[in-house]
């Protein structure tokens, strides 16, 4: 059945360019089966595989997905513990295979938050993956929206009071270069998972012209197959970015 979708998405016309994904429905899909929460995102691991192999083959060209934000800082101890764990679990098991298959990987936040061994494990698959130029590979962790762009403030603030930067030059191109993700264009697709209708703090400078897909599917049960339905359901729409279709 993926297999037939592939087939139509590539038939469908453009593809999106640039993937975003706030993963979400771990713990509930862990409750449904009395299982502990930690469980449920071990499980959603797979679905990670599933997005990125599906991102390849469909041809997106950037894939950003909310891990962790700032605010699961608040989460209890045990469960950033596993969370942490499964990061560094992720990285052990897939950098070798991300970097055969020419995806490059980057983490956006404030890693500062983050321990020794996760920090260690984060740099090293960025530069063990570096070059990567099949698909980049953006994993949000300790993100927070309204963070990154107070962040951008400080910075351009930081250049005009040291007399690098003219106030009258600072634009929308210009603010847009001291987010985290100024190496890439904006999402042109965001999905999310589980059914919830809210942008949780995620990408909200970057997602002003983003197509959104909400599905009642749970993160763990996300397959490549419904990416690609995500997909066709965005090739359908007329995109017009605030003019009017002629």
């Amino acid at each position: 059945m993926s297999e037939e979708l592939l087939q139509q998405v590539r038939l469908h016309g453009a593809v999106p360019g640039h993937v975003a994904i706030i993963m979400d429905g771990n713990g509930r899909w862990a409750r449904g089966r009395r299982l502990p929460r930690p469980l449920g995102h071990h499980a959603g691991m797979g679905a990670v595989r599933e997005v990125v192999a599906g991102c390849l083959e469909a041809g997106v060209e950037v894939l950003t997905l909310f891990a962790f934000s700032q605010e699961n800082w608040q989460r209890p101890a045990p469960e950033i513990e596993a969370l942490m764990g499964l990061l560094e679990e992720y990285i052990a098991r897939e950098a070798d295979e991300l970097r055969e298959k020419r995806v490059g990987v980057r983490i956006l936040g404030d890693l500062d938050r983050l321990g020794t061994s996760a920090r260690t494990a984060v740099e090293r698959v960025m530069a063990h993956t570096a070059g990567g130029g099949a698909l980049a590979l953006n994993l949000c962790i300790s993100y927070s929206s309204r963070a990154e762009i107070a962040r951008a403030a400080r910075l351009l603030a930081d250049e005009v009071a040291a007399g690098r930067l003219d106030p009258a030059e600072i634009d929308e191109d210009r603010f847009a270069r001291e987010l985290y993700t100024a190496p890439w264009p904006d999402p042109d697709l965001l999905i999310r998972t589980s059914g919830e209708m809210r942008i949780s703090n995620f990408l909200l400078w970057q997602l002003a012209y983003a197509e959104l897909y909400v599905t009642p599917v749970l993160w763990p049960d996300f397959t490549r197959r419904n990416l690609f339905e995500a997909i066709l359901d965005y090739q359908r729409r007329e995109r017009r970015f605030g003019r009017v279709s002629v």
